[in-house]
């Protein structure tokens, strides 16, 4: 007899296209870990000083910020699949183009391209698999479309330290191209088709505010650890005029029938709660990004590609969380997530206790990648349980919106930790102990968080996302 569907399994439909979309979301995931750890390369063969090579990262982060507001009214004008196209050939131009490079000042301004395309992918991504899955066991679909995120630490610096140590800089570019080219092509075939909605109008006045304004907010927030602390003009001027560019933006878009980004979708106690601990979990999951490689090299003085294998056991814990992704599912988020951060403050302790263990230090890397992989998931579950198709695009933008701020604040605020104590081994125990106790303070939040997943009426037995109404 064939076996009967079950209710606990995803569509194959929907598991093939999170399959072919997830290898689109590997290329940027990837590039920004290699990149990271190849400023210092770069800087030297391109004879440029270390305040300029930096806007490497930071001229990408910036497009990056400026192009994801415009995400969910893109995916309702052109269609999700033409814009999921179009950010990948965006995305596999600026890697060729910054192999090509000739000088800093073109490597930043290809950067700025492969910044665009980027900041399409990852929403885009969420809008076309929550919508095809119809809303439905969203634990077990995020932790599908999440292998991206959790492969990209574990291989990118290692990728990345090969590619320094035996090729050209060139290629921690060109290594995107052949992943581009298979992701476009398998897109080409395999994301459905769906109608853009015409009468989707464009909030330019909403643009003009809020894309300026998170670009500057994460280019104060990046000149925190350049300038030693919040207290400088190059981070204070840029900091508010984003912040005074953000609240305008909010007070017109509570306003305006069709914003760029929808903040009305905060009256929603599990968006809200759920966007609120994916911004404080910034601390943990990009500063502890920021630090743990700055520990192994710095105060146990390994090389760039041992501390990249000595940070496996992080990724390792990290795919095991995905099995939370049918538990979320039957319990809801809340317990989720308070045993995810939880878990993450403990595998934290160790290295806030000057222990220097391999092995108990690995043992914890384990646990800590486990808690935070199932936190994070459980949160964008909560994000998202509950909300009507035409909401998804816009949800999908403001939880990036959110998760970028988060880790640019979080990185800022542990540089500054680190660097008041001098980067000494001391420092880095307490600033390991400060994000420990405001990982322990989020689960006071996260018991906001609903306690079982709603269940949403289900779009239409298809892949694609239904066609809009005229």
């Amino acid at each position: 007899m064939p076996e009967k569907p079950s209710k606990e399994r995803l569509d194959p439909a929907v598991l093939k296209l999170a399959a072919i979309l997830v290898l689109g979301a590997l290329a940027p995931l990837l590039d920004s870990t290699i990149v990271s750890i190849a400023i210092h390369t770069l800087g030297h063969d391109l004879h440029a000083s270390t305040a300029t090579v930096q806007w490497v990262s930071t001229g990408y982060l910036l497009a990056l910020a400026m192009v994801v507001p415009v995400s969910g009214w893109a995916a309702e004008r052109f269609g999700a699949r033409r814009v999921w196209l179009g950010a990948l050939v965006l995305f596999l131009a600026g890697s060729l183009l910054c192999g090509l490079s000739w000088n800093i000042e073109s490597l930043v301004a290809f950067r700025v391209l492969q910044g665009l395309g980027g900041g399409l992918l990852l929403p885009v991504l969420q809008t076309l698999v929550i919508r095809a899955a119809g809303g439905q066991r969203l634990g077990r679909l995020m932790a599908v479309v999440s292998l991206p995120a959790l492969v990209g630490p574990i291989l990118g610096p290692v990728l990345g330290g090969l590619i320094i140590s035996h090729l050209s800089w060139r290629w921690i570019f060109y290594v995107n191209l052949p992943v581009c080219l298979l992701a476009i092509a398998l897109a080409w075939r395999g994301v459905p088709k769906d109608a853009g909605r015409a009468t989707a109008r464009l909030d330019l006045t909403g643009l003009l505010l809020v894309s300026p304004g998170l670009a500057a907010l994460i280019y104060g927030l990046s000149e925190v650890g350049n300038q030693g602390g919040f207290g400088h003009a190059r981070v204070l001027v840029p900091m508010a005029g984003g912040a005074l560019l953000v609240v305008a933006f909010a007070l017109r878009a509570l306003r305006t029938a069709q914003p760029l980004v929808d903040l009305r979708l905060f009256r929603v106690r599990a968006f809200a709660v759920s966007s609120a601990l994916t911004f404080t979990s910034g601390l943990t999951l990009f500063g502890g990004m920021f630090l743990l490689p700055l520990y192994y090299q710095q105060v146990r003085h390994e090389s760039v590609i041992a501390a990249g294998l000595l940070l496996v056991p992080q990724g390792i814990g990290a795919l095991l969380a995905r099995t939370t992704g049918g538990l979320t599912d039957r319990l809801g988020p809340r317990p989720i997530a308070v045993t995810g951060l939880l878990l993450t403050a403990l595998g934290t302790l160790p290295f806030a206790a000057h222990t220097h263990d391999d092995l108990f230090l690995s043992l914890a890397l384990v646990v800590r990648g486990f808690g935070m992989s199932a936190a994070n998931l459980a949160l964008m579950v909560g994000a998202f349980q509950g909300l009507a198709p035409e909401r998804v695009p816009h949800a999908s933008a403001t939880t990036r919106i959110v998760q970028q701020l988060g880790g640019s604040f979080g990185t800022a605020v542990l540089a500054v930790l680190l660097q008041r104590g001098g980067g000494t081994s001391t420092a880095f125990a307490d600033t390991f102990l400060w994000t420990t106790l405001l990982t322990f303070l989020a689960v006071g939040v996260a018991l906001l968080l609903p306690a079982r997943q709603k269940e949403v009426s289900p779009v239409p037995a298809q892949v694609a996302a239904p066609e809009p109404r005229s």
